[in-house]
């Protein structure tokens, strides 16, 4: 199972051990919304293949 992690702000030391939980023996993969001009066709490509995806606060 792929999971695609998308932080729309920077995440803290509570957001970072959620994601090891979570992706913990899975292949994972993140995206920055946070970030100043943010690729929005690279974050679709990324949610078409991740078979789960999570956004974080």
């Amino acid at each position: 199972m792929k999971i695609l992690n998308i932080y729309k702000s920077e995440p803290d030391a509570t957001v970072k051990k959620l994601v090891e939980i979570v992706t913990r023996d899975r292949e994972s993969e993140s995206f920055d919304l946070h970030v100043e001009k943010p690729d929005y066709d690279s974050l679709v490509d990324k949610i078409f293949s991740a078979d789960q995806t999570i956004c974080w606060w």
